[in-house]
């Protein structure tokens, strides 16, 4: 069986969890090894800080603190996502508000935006599919207007950019995602990003279960205690250690990944010339960083079939998001914004194909001959 995700590997990183545990001697959060991927991002996207966490969804979590999202309060966000774009909000007494999406990108529809803002409304929620960007220009625009906070949700969008820009630093606030499906991985984790260097502070203590333990050990006071809300959000020094491992070797990750995403759009271009299925749409002003490949069936009737005909032939091809709105909570926490013209028919089109750092090209040209002969029967 050819599976959809390996996680990645590139050499170093055993190497630097024995470091971390037998040179070092830390395996808590904040070692040597979470600064260097800290300052590694921070460098790489320039942004004012990059806080390591225990994941994307408690990255999120802290944005829902440090906005002070309370009882009463709606956030704005696409419905086809992963629920820990919104739990954070909800744990918080936040309405979601969703809204339809862009059916070429799979993302929020930003000119949906505006109709749904109310008195009670306090941020907005892109979230980055596939690593490719909302349109961030006029979801500013609105946020400005309006005085509401945009909190980026680009844990899929490692590299990616818009206009030039790497995602997570437009907004106020970005999220990143290092859990194992994703480009670069730790096992588990994530990264808060900070855009304004006047929330750093405030990130720093609630990450450190709300004491002011940073300024201790910048030596800024000569002892720490606590000092407002937080909790534990440091993950361990051996996942850092294994990310860093991946973080040196970006690039080469970028550009593996790349190839195979042009292989599979070569290959299966004449498919879409033919409008059997639907390729990925990326806009001129977005760098994607080919987080995965996906395609769109007919219908749920035709997806259902490919990924039985794929089985059958030792491939694990996925579908993806089952919309918030029409989940049991979704329905509790939620409410669907006007027309639900696209999100709930093309989440029902579409299907990721095997895709990982290291898929061999023959492993893709088999893949792709397979879906060339479940098309070649209709």
């Amino acid at each position: 069986m050819i599976p959809f995700n390996i996680p990645p590997y590139v050499g170093k990183e055993l190497e630097y969890v024995k470091e971390a545990m037998e040179r070092n001697r830390k395996i808590c959060g904040d070692g040597p090894f979470t600064k260097k991927c800290s300052e590694w991002m921070e460098n790489k996207f320039n942004v004012k800080k990059v806080l390591l966490t225990t994941s994307c969804t408690h990255a999120t979590e802290m944005t829902a603190i440090l906005t002070d999202i309370k009882e009463g309060d709606e956030v704005i966000a696409p419905s086809f996502t992963f629920v820990s774009t919104v739990n954070p909000f909800v744990l918080r007494g936040a309405k979601i508000v969703f809204i339809d999406i862009n059916p070429k990108t799979m993302n929020m529809d930003e000119n949906l935006i505006e109709d749904a803002i109310t008195e009670k409304t306090k941020a907005i929620l892109p979230v980055h599919y596939a690593g490719v960007a909302c349109n961030m220009d006029r979801i500013m625009e609105i946020a400005k207007k309006h005085n509401l906070i945009v909190i980026e949700d680009a844990a899929q969008g490692v590299m990616s950019e818009y206009k030039g820009k790497p995602l997570g630093t437009i907004g106020e606030y970005g999220c990143f995602s290092f859990h194992e499906t994703k480009n670069y991985s730790m096992g588990e984790g994530g990264a808060l990003l900070i855009n304004n260097k006047e929330n750093v502070e405030k990130a720093e203590i609630i990450r450190e279960k709300g004491t002011n333990r940073s300024r201790f050990f910048r030596g800024q006071v000569d002892k720490y205690t606590w000092v407002d809300k937080g909790s534990s959000y440091l993950p361990s020094e051996l996942n850092a250690a294994y990310l860093y491992a991946q973080l040196e070797n970006a690039d080469l990750i970028y550009n593996d990944r790349m190839n195979t995403w042009n292989k599979y759009k070569e290959l299966l271009q004449e498919l879409a010339d033919k409008n059997l299925i639907e390729l990925q749409y990326i806009p001129e002003d977005c760098k994607h960083n080919a987080h995965m490949f996906y395609i769109k069936c007919k219908d749920l009737d035709e997806r259902t079939s490919l990924i039985d005909f794929l089985k059958e032939n030792n491939i694990n091809a996925v579908f993806h998001y089952i919309p918030l709105h029409s989940a049991e909570a979704g329905l509790k926490f939620g409410r669907f914004h006007g027309e639900d013209k696209y999100t709930t028919k093309e989440s029902e089109r579409l299907l990721r194909l095997p895709f990982y750092y290291g898929l061999k090209g023959e492993n893709v040209k088999y893949i792709t001959s397979k879906i060339k002969e479940f098309y070649g029967k209709k």
